[in-house]
């Protein structure tokens, strides 16, 4: 405004006046505009609340039924139709949802069909629909006919989209949390069959009962020596020999199979056999990858814990305590501490771009394998974001992962971090202070000898000429040099006293005390244990909420207490909390992911095929009930192994042929009813390890201690980034042990 004149608009000369009337022009049309698409919403809205159907020809009703309704339930409905969300808040399960729109506007324009949002979608425009993957041509000259035609719709017609088919991640709920896997597992009730001669066990019971509603009859028995090496391979992963064949067809006790069960589950050969199954779970090597793919040192004690664990049948309870928190636990042994090598196996990155990130990817690996492999869960899916597929909000990620928030990684770049973090002495508390004597009583001799040498030297090096000095650095040249300085600087008795206390340094340096054995461990930061933040899009420069150590809320378990440290305490106690619960028969994930794993690696698949995915994606037991039998019976008799094995190989069920059956296999052709006993081809190791056994040159004998290194072609070797770095050679007596004890390297495996 004028200062002489308020009521005036004082709009400036020339180009100035030009552009403020052309901004005012502007501001004036879009207000125009912005009114006129504001009327037309509104009567678009009061149109979709009326859906014309009545209009439409049979013809027309009839295109949209055959042609449309196909398209839009096979593409449409799971993103935009499912309950309680949808994408983009546009619903296309009605017509007057799609008159509607969503956050973009309407989906269609009645009035210029061309012009529609769902067309320009289809086509790949400013949208791109459905995100799978654009629509062939015939179904989007389908989609714009049917807009052409005035959108019809068939009268009633009113899909109703599960729940579980929308896009959106699921909901900790009453409904969620009463999936199968989520329940208490109780015994139930072994089923009454009409076939009671084919049941030995309750195994056979729950399948036969199935059988027999399907109207099928399970294969007879194996011959005899089928079910031996049957037998020797399930339990040892070796054949048995012709003379062990004999004997067993020539016993014709009643009890004959069982004795041969009993003596297999007795072999030391059956914890070499078994070992291999869990290392595999666990991703046992040896290695950290990357490029240098340094070694973990002792990683071998991880693998002979696990070897002696399956052999001694200690009860699957203890064996996964002592895993996640061997050091933690009261009076820990030297076995519990070499159980936490399990921490120490995955890869290890020596030169991250960004330390914290990295810290975080440790962990997230440590997560991975703890949950898949002891809980049949994904959790690690939910790191970013909530999971898309199971009832696991990202907070319940972080909460897990807040029982691990003390530990410290592998190493942080020299070897000599590496022996800092993650290797403990493992020899008793007596052996280590008699040791540490030792170990002084080295290191005062050390000082004594080097000190009176020390005196002899400054004698004769007076007398150096410039040359000499540079050449008694090497310790090569200094009994020379200091011999020419007899008797002119020092005595024949001086010279003598060097000698002795020289050979007395070199017998030293030669003779060190011998190292306390050690074992790759978990080690955390101290008493108290980092903050635990949910990490905004997984990354560890974008923390979020803080939280508290948690199990899977759809579990519903309540929150934990987590212990008071004790003085002089090395850990916070947090994984002893998580091991117990994993242990505690009230989870009801424990028992059943073992129990099912037990027998895939019998009959050749689970009971649950997806054996690392008990969700809502995972495969539905084709037997829940048998799984829910073989869980309790496991944790009600001490969590034993060995008596699962017998129970499960003594059924007729193990026993039976694997012989086709043309009837059975059109009723049922994937065996999910398990009429027959499925083949499997021998595993890698088995066809090396058989080879050996069969030309008599398998080396039985030797088990435990550092792995062995086969010869593996000069060709195979290039492939690594330093050709051959890193793989030994091994004795003959070693290269004909067993495939359980050859080293893993990552970036070199055998062929």
């Amino acid at each position: 405004r004028q200062a002489n004149s308020p009521s005036k608009l004082d709009w400036g000369d020339g180009r100035m006046r030009k552009s403020r009337f052309l901004l005012f022009s502007m501001l004036t049309l879009g207000a125009l505009a912005w009114i006129g698409v504001r009327f037309q919403a509104e009567a678009q809205e009061k149109s979709a609340k009326k859906p014309a159907t009545k209009g439409f020809s049979a013809k027309d009703v009839a295109f949209f039924n055959d042609d449309v309704r196909p398209i839009l339930e096979r593409h449409c409905f799971k993103c935009h139709g499912g309950e309680p969300k949808i994408r983009g808040e546009l619903r296309l399960t009605s017509r007057a949802g799609i008159l509607k729109g969503g956050e973009s506007g309407a989906a269609v324009s009645l009035k210029d069909p061309a012009k529609s949002l769902l067309i320009d979608a289809v086509n790949f425009g400013d949208f791109e629909m459905p995100p799978s993957g654009k629509l062939p041509a015939d179904q989007i000259a389908t989609l714009t006919e049917w807009i052409k035609r005035g959108l019809p719709w068939k009268p009633g017609y009113a899909p109703k989209v599960s729940a579980t088919n929308s896009t959106e991640p699921p909901e900790v709920n009453a409904k969620t949390k009463a999936f199968w896997s989520f329940q208490t597992v109780q015994r139930p009730r072994v089923p009454a069959v009409k076939n009671q001669a084919w049941v030995t066990n309750p195994v056979d019971a729950f399948l036969l009962e199935k059988l027999e509603q399907a109207g099928l009859k399970p294969n007879g028995p194996a011959t005899k020596a089928q079910l031996v090496r049957r037998a020797y391979y399930d339990l040892t992963g070796l054949p048995p020999s012709p003379a062990e064949v004999a004997d067993f067809l020539a016993d014709k006790s009643p009890d004959a199979y069982a004795k041969v069960v009993d003596r297999l589950l007795d072999s030391p050969r059956y914890g070499e056999k078994w070992a291999r199954h869990w290392l595999d779970l666990v991703r046992y090597a040896e290695t950290n990858s990357y490029e240098r793919d340094g070694p973990k040192p002792f990683a071998w004690r991880y693998r002979d814990y696990v070897i002696r664990a399956f052999n001694n049948d200690k009860p699957y309870d203890k064996f996964l305590i002592e895993q996640l928190a061997g050091d933690e636990i009261e009076a820990a042994t030297p076995e519990s501490l070499i159980a936490t090598g399990y921490y120490r196996l995955g890869i290890w990155d020596d030169e991250p771009v960004g330390p914290p990130q990295a810290l975080y990817d440790d962990l997230d690996d440590i997560i991975t394998t703890t949950s898949q492999v002891m809980l049949g869960l994904t959790i690690n899916c939910c790191r970013c974001h909530d999971h898309k597929l199971d009832p696991l909000p990202q907070r319940d990620y972080y909460r897990f992962l807040a029982f691990f928030s003390g530990y410290k990684r592998f190493g942080v770049r020299g070897y000599n971090t590496i022996v800092q973090n993650s290797l403990r002495p493992i020899a008793s508390p007596a052996l280590q202070k008699k040791h540490a004597a030792e170990v002084a009583a080295y290191d005062r001799k050390v000082r004594d000898t080097a000190a009176k040498l020390k005196v002899i030297e400054n004698i004769v090096r007076k007398d150096f000429i410039p040359v000499e000095k540079q050449e008694f650095r090497s310790e090569r040249n200094q009994r020379a040099l200091v011999k020419k300085r007899v008797p002119k600087v020092i005595s024949q008795k001086q010279y003598n006293e060097f000698e002795r206390l020289f050979a007395q340094r070199d017998s030293l340096r030669r003779n060190k005390p011998a190292a306390l054995e050690m074992a790759l461990c978990i080690t955390e930061v101290g008493s108290k244990a980092r903050d635990t933040h949910i990490l905004i899009r997984g990354s560890a420069h974008a923390k979020g909420d803080k939280v508290e150590p948690g199990f899977p809320s759809v579990l519903d378990f309540p929150d934990p207490t987590m212990p008071q440290p004790k003085p002089g305490a090395k850990t916070a106690g947090r994984r002893t909390v998580l091991a117990n619960w994993f242990a505690d028969r009230k989870n009801p994930l424990t028992s059943r992911v073992m129990a099912n794993r037990i027998w895939q690696y019998h009959f050749g698949r689970g009971i649950v095929r997806s054996a690392n995915n008990f969700g809502f994606q995972g495969t539905p037991p084709t037997h829940p009930q048998l799984l829910d039998w073989l869980a309790a019976d496991l944790m009600d008799n001490g969590w034993k192994l060995k008596r699962l094995h017998k129970l499960i190989m003594l059924s007729s069920a193990y026993r039976m042929a694997s012989t086709d059956n043309p009837a059975a296999a059109k009723k049922d052709p994937e065996n999910n009813l398990f009429w027959r006993f499925d083949m499997r081809r021998l595993t890698a190791e088995e066809v090396r390890d058989s080879i050996l056994a069969v030309n008599g040159s398998l080396n039985r004998d030797k088990m435990y201690g550092p792995s062995i290194y086969p010869i593996i072609p000069r060709e195979v070797l290039q492939g690594q980034s330093r050709p051959g770095a890193g793989w030994g050679r091994s004795s003959p007596e070693d290269l004909a042990r067993r495939s359980i004890y050859i080293h893993i390297k990552r970036s070199l495996v055998v062929p």
